[in-house]
Formats: C-alpha cells, sequence, structure tokens
C-alpha cells in the first residue's frame, strides 16, 4: 500500500467479506483477525490480487516493503525540509535495521540501491509540485531538502532527461504511479 487511497481500499475489501476484522492497517501493513475455518492465507491473498495488492509472507519481501513504505512517507507525508535527521537515521530507527542491513536487503531484493530508490521517490514528488505550479523552483528545493536550486536541478535531468523548464512547458507529465518507480 503507497497511499491513503490503497490502506482504505484494503481496508473496504477485507472487511466486506464479513468474516476479516481490520484491528489496524497503516501504510504497508495490515494486522487482521479472521477464522481460519472460513478463510485461510491463500483466499486473503487472491482477494488482495484482485486490486494488485499481494500478502507478503517472506521476512525479507516484507523488509522491502515496509523499506519503500517508509521512504514514501519520509519524501511525501513527512518534513523532510526542516528535519535534521538523515535519511539513513529515519529508516534505521522506523525499521530497526542498520542501514546497511536494509540497502543490502533492498539491492538483493530489487536491483537497484536504496539511495537510488529514494532519489526516484523525490524526483516523483518533484514531478508533482512543478505540475501544481504554485512553489518556486527555490522552495521546492527547499522543500525536498536539496542544498540548492542548482543541484535539484542537475538531478532532475539526469534522472528524468529534463530540464525543469522543459518539463514544465510538457503538455503531458511524464508522472509515475510510485508503485511502479521500480518496474
Amino acid at each position: 500500500m503507497v497511499s491513503n487511497s490503497c490502506i482504505k481500499l484494503v481496508k473496504q475489501d477485507l472487511e466486506q467479506t464479513g468474516f476479516i476484522e481490520v484491528l489496524h492497517i497503516e501504510l504497508g501493513l495490515a494486522e487482521i483477525q479472521f477464522d481460519a475455518q472460513v478463510i485461510n492465507f491463500q483466499g486473503i491473498d487472491a482477494l488482495l490480487k484482485r486490486n494488485g495488492f499481494e500478502l507478503l509472507n517472506d521476512k525479507n519481501a516484507r523488509l522491502v516493503e515496509q523499506i519503500k513504505t517508509s521512504v514514501i512517507q519520509l519524501v511525501y507525508y513527512g518534513n523532510n525540509n526542516s528535519s535534521i535527521m538523515r535519511n539513513s537515521d529515519f529508516l534505521s530507527e522506523k525499521l530497526a535495521h542498520t542501514y546497511l542491513h536494509l540497502s543490502k536487503v533492498f539491492s538483493e531484493r530489487t536491483g537497484t540501491t536504496l539511495e537510488k530508490y529514494i532519489i526516484l521517490i523525490k524526483i516523483e514528488k518533484i514531478k508533482e509540485l512543478i505540475s501544481y505550479d504554485q512553489l518556486t523552483l527555490s522552495e521546492i528545493a527547499y522543500e525536498m531538502g536539496y542544498s540548492s536550486v542548482q543541484y535539484l536541478s542537475n538531478q532532475f535531468k539526469q534522472i528524468t532527461g529534463y530540464t525543469v523548464s522543459s518539463y514544465k512547458s510538457l503538455k503531458n507529465k511524464d508522472r509515475r504511479t510510485l508503485d511502479s518507480i521500480l518496474d
């Protein structure tokens, strides 16, 4: 789950069965109670897959999803600009693992580095902010935790292939859903 809409959809799907009680749900995690004689994990997985979700039974697969969710929370819902805490410290503290361990598991499972994933998520947020056209580039750089507009602009061009001004002028902005970033 990568958004509040995902949370609502998963909760609704689970509760509509009439035999699954959602005890707690948040980005990337659902705590449920159910009668194993009525439905099993395979049935729950099939229910989730109807809307593009899946049940994660493997410890490292769950950790990767927790990392993704935490990065999205940090970039989209956190206060990244005034945070004294570095991304690595935030993730280590939130997930109770060393950043080295998180980075290693993430890279092994996804084929990309955790640092690159964080940048890709930040770039999607920057695209969104540019599309809204409510903030200056300086304000966006500050909000996204960049030390300068130049640094943001260089990274944006490197990742998207567009300068910020050429992206701004595009009729159809090249935006991706957060769950498809690594596809």
